[in-house]
């Protein structure tokens, strides 16, 4: 019976042979002849591995994911190929690994092969976390196999093995050596031949000289011949025993692999055989899916986070931007959320649909399934994941350069939006009062944010930096249209340096796609204006998706001066990176060595999650030890729906978001009877919210005064006189 697996990195079946269960059928191994023979031609060892075919899965693309492929070994070359059973691999030199499909394939047209893998230029690995996978990889692209069974993957390896040592232990010169001598020619039984004959001595020297002639042209082309092989055969020596030598001393896979693609040696791993703890697996595709031979690029795990250092289940955190030699600015943070203690339950997306078209999503009671495990105040603190860029303006500002000022500033303001791909679940809506704080010693950051308003919902957050003060107050307004969510932000963000520089901006509309069919998937669109109070200002683009769009995420804009003059010209895409280049540029370029970049996207989590959180966000729900204890009772940390969910209690997480809601129900009475938020005050009627201060002071001191415990029980007075009034 043919089964669905599911990828484990998203939700893509793939067909597979295995019976239902956990008994996967033995690969069955025909005709299984020694994977090496050995010989002895002319007084040399020669060793010929022998023909290997059989059908491994092969990673495509996020869109089409794991297809069958016909792979052949012969002669050190390994191919694949869409024939399913190809009639060709016949003979009894083949050696069968796993078991055929079932069918016949006679009437089919022979394919070409799809991809040819020379061994002498590549390497191979077994995955760690997934027993029937092994990777190879080449200079141009990395090939993510799977097998039937682990005995097959065994199967596979042991015959790469074999024929990787062909080439190890055969002698490197075993065809020219001749030619490493110099070679001469003998022409006196000629002479003496043509002389017997009669032929004059004059007629018989000039035949010598031709043919002497003649031959050492020859003689020159075999030279030329192997003066390149020679150079051939130094050059692999060189591309595998740099990888060697960068496993020998500890280099990070990461950090080697950018060195390669720096390099003119090209962007391939040449890597020997491993099995270490580098083949742990974490998959990152390639957007461009147009042909089934480009390969999605993927990174092992250990290259995922080139600026943590892991450490048993933890990470401590060392920002690399900082250079603090602080030892309090090291945190024990945490690299995955709790393992839910419940099985998740299904819920009707349809009744909901049909009973909330064209309504205001904030008043909609959705349950706990659409939720993740943090609030709208922690949301605004990932926006500051990439705080070091606001370290680097203040650095290019302080030193006179303010064009690279605002380009990090614009940068800044692009990346915020990295975190929300894949992202499809709603955050928790914050209760009146609620608060959040984020002290982030390693990045050199102090964050702290409150709900200031319930009607209309308004949450201000504010950021203290290295140089710089950044702050904001913002509206979500959401409409439900069925199939998608408009999500419009209103609200000014603003950074302010301590040179008195200033820059504002607002974010664009946010869209979420496909609801009822297709892939859910997000995107952001519409003009963004970064408005400077000095020499510069910037005007960014959010290109809006379209049917026919092949190369989503856009984002490109330009930095003018005072005069109107475009000065430099940024491109990249939200959810990647952003390069920029000095003067006016109408499209991006086709080589990117001409730009700059400014900020690159952090690499996905080891651990990943049903919610898509990043690396960043995991961390924000977090009580580190001794946190609790200082924190305010409004604090988002001690929420109890939003906990539940984070530890997979689905069933208490609905009970206390529906008990939350009853009394978040209360809270536009409470702000009409005179309730005032406790950190922030509006500047003017209609105003930013500001920061008025303390709130650092009292979290020293232990100090809560008007703080109130609103998660706690509802206060049955209080609930009397609301529903009363």
């Amino acid at each position: 019976m043919r089964v669905k697996e599911m990828h484990p990195l998203c939700c893509i079946t793939l067909e597979s042979t295995s019976e239902i269960g956990d008994q996967s059928p033995e690969p069955t191994l025909l005709r299984t002849g020694s994977a090496v023979v050995y010989s002895n031609i002319n007084g040399s060892d020669i060793i010929n591995a022998s023909d290997v075919a059989g059908i491994l899965y092969k990673w495509t693309n996020y869109h089409k994911g794991w297809r069958s492929r016909w792979f052949t070994l012969r002669n050190g070359i390994l191919s694949y190929s869409k024939n399913r059973r190809p009639d060709h691999i016949t003979g009894d030199d083949v050696r069968l690994i796993g078991n055929l499909p079932a069918g016949n394939n006679s009437r089919r047209k022979c394919r070409k092969s799809v991809g040819i893998v020379h061994l002498k230029v590549s390497s191979f690995r077994e995955s760690k976390s997934d027993d029937r996978r092994f990777y190879i990889f080449t200079s141009t692209k990395t090939l993510h196999l799977r097998t039937n069974s682990k005995k097959e993957r065994a199967a596979w390896i042991e015959a790469l093995i074999s024929t990787r040592n062909l080439f190890q232990l055969r002698p490197l010169n075993d065809n020219f050596n001749l030619l490493q001598n110099d070679v001469s020619i003998s022409t006196e039984r000629l002479k003496k031949r043509l002389l017997d004959e009669g032929i004059g001595e004059g007629l018989v020297n000039d035949c010598e000289q031709i043919m002497l002639s003649e031959f050492s042209e020859i003689k020159g082309q075999l030279k030329s011949l192997c003066d390149e092989r020679s150079n051939l055969l130094d050059t692999l020596r060189q591309l595998e025993a740099a990888n060697i030598e960068a496993e020998a001393s500890g280099v990070h896979d990461g950090e080697f692999q950018l060195m390669k693609q720096l390099s003119s040696i090209g962007r391939g791993k040449y890597s020997e055989w491993s099995t270490t703890e580098s083949s742990d697996d974490i998959e990152k595709q390639e957007l461009d899916e147009a042909s089934d031979e480009e390969e999605a690029n993927y990174l092992d795990a250990n290259e995922c986070f080139s600026e943590l250092h892991l450490s048993g289940g933890s990470v401590v955190v060392d920002h690399m931007a900082s250079n603090s030699t602080d030892a309090s600015a090291q945190v024990t943070r945490r690299t995955k959320l709790p393992d839910p203690i419940e099985k998740e339950k299904g819920v009707s997306l349809w009744s909901m649909i049909k009973d909330n078209v064209g309504k205001d999503l904030t008043r909609v009671c959705l349950p706990v399934y659409f939720n993740e495990p943090l609030s709208s105040l922690q949301k605004c603190f990932e926006d500051l994941e990439y705080s070091y860029l606001l370290d680097r303006a203040y650095e290019h500002g302080k030193s006179g350069n303010n064009l690279l000022r605002i380009l990090n500033v614009a940068a800044f303001a692009v990346s915020g939006y990295a975190s929300t791909e894949g992202r499809n679940c709603k955050p928790f809506n914050p209760l009146l009062g609620e608060t959040y704080e984020a002290d982030f010693p390693e990045k050199g950051i102090r964050f702290f944010s409150e709900k200031v308003s319930h009607h209309p919902t308004l949450i201000a957050c504010h950021c203290e930096g290295r140089g710089w003060k950044f702050w904001a107050d913002s509206n979500l307004k959401s409409k439900f249209w069925g199939r998608s969510i408009q999500l419009d932000p209103v609200g000014t963000l603003t950074l302010e340096f301590d040179d008195g520089e200033i820059f504002q901006w607002s974010k664009v509309t946010t869209s979420i796609y496909n609801l009822i069919l297709g892939k859910i998937y997000c995107d952001h669109h519409g003009i963004m204006h970064i408005l400077g109070n000095r020499q510069y200002s910037c005007k960014l683009k959010f290109k809006e998706p379209s049917i026919i769009e092949r190369n989503p995420h856009q984002v490109h804009g330009f930095v003018e001066d005072v005069s109107g003059k475009k000065v430099a010209t940024l491109f990249g895409k939200w959810n990647e990176s952003m390069y920029y280049m000095n003067g006016e540029w109408t499209s991006k370029p086709k080589d990117l060595s001409d730009s700059t970049l400014l900020w690159t996207r952090n690499k996905p989590p080891i651990n990943l999650t049903r919610y898509n959180l990043s690396s960043f966000a995991i961390t924000l729900n977090e009580l580190t030890p001794g946190l609790k204890e200082k924190l305010p009772p409004t604090d988002s940390r001690l929420r109890p729906d939003q906990r539940h969910l984070e530890n997979g209690e689905y069933d208490k997480a609905n009970s206390e978001k529906l008990r939350l809601e009853t009394r978040q129900r209360m809270s536009r009475k409470l702000q009409e009877n005179g309730w005032r938020p406790r950190w922030f005050q509006r500047e003017g009627e209609d105003g930013t919210f500001r920061y008025t201060g303390g709130y650092w002071e009292a979290r020293e001191t232990g100090t809560w005064d008007g703080c109130p415990n609103i998660f706690g029980e509802i206060d049955q007075e209080l609930l009397t006189s609301f529903e009363g009034s």
